[in-house]
C-alpha cells in the first residue's frame, strides 16, 4: 500500500489535490483492529474551476498519464483500488485539515483522527459504522473529550444520544 500512498503524495506536490486524508476502513486500521474493507477512500480537497462545479477528472486524467486505469468507483494504483471522494460537508472538511500525518514505511501518510472517524460513521449511520464505533471505543482509541468536541460541532448530539441508549449499556 505504501507505493500507492507515494502516487497520492506526489498528486499533492504537484497540485492536482490540494490537500487529502485517509479515510474509511483503511484509517481505522491505523487506530484499531483491520476490518475487511474493499478500497482505499482518499477524501481529497481541490480547487474548484470558476463554475464551482467539483469533478473529479483532473485526478482520473492525471492518473490515466501513469498509467493507472478507473474500475468501477475506483482507480488501481499499486494493486490497491483507490476511490477518491470529493469533500462534501464542513466534518469532512475539518476531518481533512486536522488529520495526523502517520509513517507507513518511509512514507508520510495523512490519516483522519479517530475521533473525526468516528464522527462521520456516527453521521453516516449503517450497521457496520455502529459496529466499528463500538470497536473505537473498546479500544479507547478516541479521546472522549475530543470525541465530544468534534460531536457538538456538528451538531451530532443526538445521533450520539440514539448511538448509547441502542448500543451501550
Amino acid at each position: 500500500m505504501e507505493a500507492a500512498y507515494k502516487v497520492i503524495n506526489r498528486m499533492k506536490e504537484e497540485g492536482v489535490i490540494d490537500d487529502y486524508a485517509v479515510g474509511g476502513a483503511v484509517a481505522a486500521i491505523f487506530y484499531v483492529e483491520p476490518f475487511t474493507t474493499y478500497d482505499l477512500d482518499i477524501f481529497c480537497a481541490f480547487s474548484a474551476p470558476g463554475s464551482g462545479i467539483i469533478t473529479l477528472t483532473p485526478i482520473y486524467e492525471y492518473l490515466a498519464r501513469l498509467g493507472y486505469r478507473p474500475e468501477r468507483e475506483t482507480v488501481n494504483i499499486e494493486g490497491w483500488p483507490v476511490q477518491f471522494l470529493p469533500i462534501f460537508n464542513p466534518l469532512i472538511e475539518e476531518a481533512v485539515e486536522n488529520a495526523d500525518t502517520i509513517e507507513v514505511g518511509e512514507t508520510p501518510v495523512r490519516v483522519m483522527r479517530p475521533e473525526h472517524l468516528v464522527a462521520i460513521m456516527l453521521d453516516t449511520g449503517r450497521a457496520k459504522d455502529y459496529a466499528r464505533i463500538s470497536r473505537f471505543l473498546d479500544s479507547e482509541a478516541v479521546n472522549p473529550a475530543n470525541l465530544m468536541d468534534v460531536l457538538s460541532r456538528h451538531n451530532l448530539g443526538v445521533k450520539w444520544d440514539d448511538y448509547r441508549r441502542k448500543f451501550q449499556s
